[in-house]
């Protein structure tokens, strides 16, 4: 996996065609989805197919979002992915409480966990989660149902709780979280202009649910010629190990403002 993951193309666990396809589309990481994308009736057939394709590394990193852990399918989800050789990571639905990413932990113990936070008390919750457990790598809105919970239709509705998430993974020291998926893939500017406001809230890349969304977001999160041009000066500047100085443009050097120009450079080795 890149160090910094921009993409993440969803595909239905019960359509193995889907997902080889998925594969090849170009996401940073391909999550094959066994939750709310598989009816009650197809569970079991897209468990058992997608741990047929994670027994061999497949050539993109790929996460399973599993059914949530109260379900009648979480657990039978964790004991039969938890060992795949070709696993990258587990998303874990309607988390609430740390004590579901424990329990977790000890199911699945040798796999990177990633926690999916879908209502207001997960929100709530959102630091205590993020610090849970070692093998948690990340968390992530899952806006849809917070949507539901809240009772908000507009956007604004949300931005609290987004930058809530944002915080709460930075505190716990855990990657910014990428946003959570723009459910009209025919709405291309629409999704341009709310990765846009996403990136202004902290998050980095974001999750699709159509391959035409991949250029889109790459795109929107991708640093651009300024912002490569003053993580070079920083770097230089910091280089020189003078202790506190400024930049022409006012702003001092310290650590974090290094941390952020390296990630920009990173970032921009994909352009």
């Amino acid at each position: 996996m890149t160090a910094f993951p921009l993409t993440w193309l969803y595909a239905p666990g019960d359509r193995p065609a889907v997902v080889a396809k998925a594969l090849t589309c170009g996401a940073d990481v391909v999550v094959i989805d066994l939750e709310d994308a598989v009816a009650p009736d197809r569970k079991a057939y897209a468990r058992a197919a997608t741990s047929d394709l994670l027994g061999n590394p497949p050539a993109v990193p790929v996460h399973v979002r599993v059914n949530a852990l109260d379900s009648p399918w979480g657990e039978q989800d964790l004991a039969a992915l938890a060992p795949a050789p070709g696993l990258s990571g587990l998303r874990l639905p309607k988390i609430t409480s740390p004590a579901e990413i424990t329990r977790a932990a000890r199911r699945a113990a040798r796999a990177d966990l990633y926690a999916l936070l879908e209502t207001a008390l997960a929100v709530e919750q959102a630091y205590a989660i993020a610090g849970a457990h070692p093998n948690l790598r990340g968390i992530a809105l899952g806006e849809a149902d917070l949507r539901a919970d809240l009772g908000v239709g507009d956007d604004t509705g949300l931005d609290w709780p987004r930058s809530r998430v944002v915080v709460a993974a930075r505190a716990a020291g855990l990657p910014p979280p990428p946003q959570s998926v723009h459910p009209d893939t025919r709405d291309l500017d629409g999704l341009a202009a709310s990765c846009a406001h996403g990136r202004a809230l902290g998050f980095l890349g974001r999750a699709a649910i159509h391959p035409r969304q991949l250029p889109v977001i790459e795109r929107a999160y991708l640093p651009t010629e300024a912002e490569i041009e003053r993580a070079e000066t920083v770097l230089k500047a910091a280089a020189e190990e003078r202790g506190a100085q400024a930049l022409p443009d006012g702003r001092f050097i310290d650590a974090a403002v290094v941390t952020a120009a390296r990630r920009t450079l990173s970032l921009a080795d994909r352009r």
